[in-house]
């Protein structure tokens, strides 16, 4: 084997199957596959018949990455991705058994099911046993929620995928490699950081390994519907227009969408990029909104296929410094939110989880909730859109990444195809936002504007944002980022109080804002440990942090522009970056509810702010 080779095996085979194709072995002899195909989106999976793959997988670490290759005699290949059994007469050892090893329960991370595996990073193996039944005319599909950061999957020793990104929904194709009877699938999961990935190095939140979300298998027919969108013309009173993909259909098939409750139906037929423009009148239609979330089952049927999808339909837009939804001017009373699993910590996926975090939202008197720094699980998507809370939806370009690299656009370009296509039909998302706290450099101007252009290829029916950096100039903060030029709505960070001056600072801030846009107050804040109190001026006190609070919520009302705002954070969440002992214990503590759900006193000062409506113009 070439040493170069040798070394990126014995250094992770970060590379690796970008440069071979998968070595299988049969017998005595290694056989070259061809590469997989790549992994689809498909738009509503969730809402599909599905056979679930949760539950307890074997597991394996393997911070050397040396499951894929055993170096026994000659080289022979014997990747634990075979899932080989030890047979009477081996000459060789076989030096892995997944009946043997120990289990992780997916969906979930790994970090925070077994102590040894709190700070881990790096390669870990994953192995379930499941029957099927094959069926004939069908297609497989083996849905991943999503798997941090990369991942690659074998179904009966077959590669059926490789994954980059670690927030985002994808789809193997698996019909050829299984069969009727017993099967197994092996997965490996790395979420070791590297400079050129989205995110890099660098974040503030745990970097969580494993399969973090739900696995299952989908069976659809050989064309099937693999994408839509549906959505409120903001030309017509109750009009819906959009478009149905399906694969694989001949030009000039049907795809019929149906409104039932509304008695309303469309026909439209196939055009020869297998898509079926729809556009038809819903008399009746009542729109979403956080006061009305009104969802309407919507039927999707085309040939052999069909799918039902909950979906509501609303308008959104901006009119000069406003923000309109359903015609009408809103302002934004929001919270950020990360996705740390409330109690058990972790990374959140189910739907207690999302009942949880989206409860505190409601009860703290929220309209919006932003889901940073990276798209969040269907779960809460789906909660939103039942609770009646608006969502910013964040790629992970976080910080710094390596601009001027083009393998790195194309992988946040993936990554936010994924995003949209996965999600684009919850009228819960009004703001894709493209990235957080980036540095104002030429580069970087340039690298996220193509993304926006992007997203507004993908979906020009939502609004476009980042949260940006500002700068000051004595006491008046001034918002001139050459990126806002991109953005339709501006989102702005500032900690006054806690990573600059005093919280009675934000009393004498003026704001200098060069764009005619809304803008939302994205981050700010400050932390505090729930149970510590002190004196106003005393730092990780509930006093101190309510006392920012109190002088954040007047200094926002001087900004004029202002039509929402999220302070940083509803809950507090494991991050590296925070290690002070005793306080926060590699927790950010900015949180306004502790990870064990104890409301801080700043909680409430925001609570009555919202429910008086005492912050934000009037709508």
């Amino acid at each position: 084997m070439n040493e170069s080779i040798r070394k990126q095996v014995r250094n992770g085979l970060r590379d690796l199957f970008h440069l071979l194709p998968c070595i299988v072995a049969v017998g005595t002899v290694t056989i070259a596959s061809a590469v997989p195909p790549a992994p689809i989106v498909l738009t509503g999976a969730d809402m599909r018949p599905a056979t679930s793959l949760n539950g307890e997988w074997a597991s394996i670490i393997d911070p050397y990455f040396s499951g894929l290759w055993s170096f026994h005699h000659e080289m022979k290949a014997n990747g634990y991705f075979l899932n080989r059994k030890a047979q009477p007469g081996d000459l060789f050892p076989t030096e892995y058994d997944f009946s043997k090893a120990p289990k992780l329960h997916v969906p979930g991370d790994w970090n925070t099911q077994r102590e040894s595996l709190l700070y881990y990073e790096g390669p870990m193996w994953y192995e379930r046993d499941f029957t099927y039944q094959a069926k004939q005319h069908t297609r497989v599909y083996l849905r991943i929620g999503a798997a941090n950061y990369r991942s690659w999957f074998w179904v009966n020793g077959h590669e059926v995928c490789e994954h980059e990104g670690g927030y985002t929904a994808f789809n193997c194709d698996v019909t050829s490699a299984l069969h009727t009877g017993a099967n197994f699938i092996v997965a490996a999961v790395d979420n070791t950081r590297h400079e050129d990935d989205v995110p890099a190095l660098e974040t503030d939140w745990w970097n969580y390994g494993g399969l973090t979300r739900e696995v299952s298998l989908i069976d659809v027919p050989d064309s099937f519907i693999d994408q839509y969108d549906l959505h409120l013309s903001t030309n017509g009173t109750g009009v819906i227009e959009g478009w149905v993909h399906v694969m694989d259909a001949q030009p000039g098939e049907t795809v019929d969408v149906t409104i039932p409750e509304l008695h309303a139906k469309s026909t439209a037929t196939v055009g020869e990029e297998g898509r079926a423009m729809i556009h038809f009148a819903a008399e009746g239609l009542e729109r979403w909104s956080p006061e009305t979330p009104k969802l309407y089952n919507v039927e999707i049927v085309a040939g052999q296929d069909s799918i039902e999808d909950l979906i509501g339909f609303r308008t959104i837009e901006t009119s000069g410094d406003k923000i309109l939804l359903n015609g009408k001017p809103i302002f934004l009373r929001g919270i950020d939110i990360h996705a740390e699993a409330p109690y058990r910590t972790g990374r959140a996926y189910s739907n207690k989880d999302a009942d949880i975090l989206l409860g505190w939202a409601k009860e703290l008197g929220c309209n919006y909730v932003r889901l940073a720094h990276y798209p969040h699980d269907e779960t809460m998507l789906r909660a939103a859109d039942r609770m009646g809370l608006l969502v910013w939806s964040e790629n992970p370009v976080y910080w710094a990444l390596e601009f001027d690299n083009p393998k790195v656009y194309a992988k946040a370009e993936q990554q936010l195809d994924e995003e949209i296509n996965t999600s684009r039909n919850h009228a819960a998302i009004i703001l894709w936002s493209m990235a957080n706290e980036t540095p104002n450099t030429a580069v970087r101007t340039k690298f996220i504007s193509a993304l926006a252009d992007h997203a507004r290829k993908l979906d020009p029916t939502r609004l476009i944002t980042a949260a940006l950096l500002v700068r000051a100039e004595g006491n008046t903060k001034i918002v001139d980022d050459s990126l806002g030029h991109a953005l339709d709505v501006i989102g702005v960070n500032e900690y006054i109080g806690w990573y600059e001056q005093r919280p009675e600072t934000a009393d004498v801030t003026d704001w200098r804002i060069a764009f005619d846009k809304p803008v939302i107050a994205s981050e700010w804040g400050g932390g505090a440990k729930a149970g510590l109190h002190g004196k106003l001026d005393q730092r990780w006190t509930e006093e101190y942090q309510a006392n920012i609070y109190r002088h954040q919520l007047g200094m926002l009302n001087r900004i004029p522009q202002l039509r929402g705002t999220s302070p940083w954070v509803l809950m507090d969440f494991r991050s590296p970056n925070r290690p002070l002992a005793g306080i926060q214990d590699e927790f950010n503590r900015k949180g306004l509810i502790s990870e064990q759900g104890a409301k801080k006193e700043a909680f409430f000062i925001l609570q009555k702010a919202y429910r008086d409506k005492t912050v934000g113009k009037p709508e």
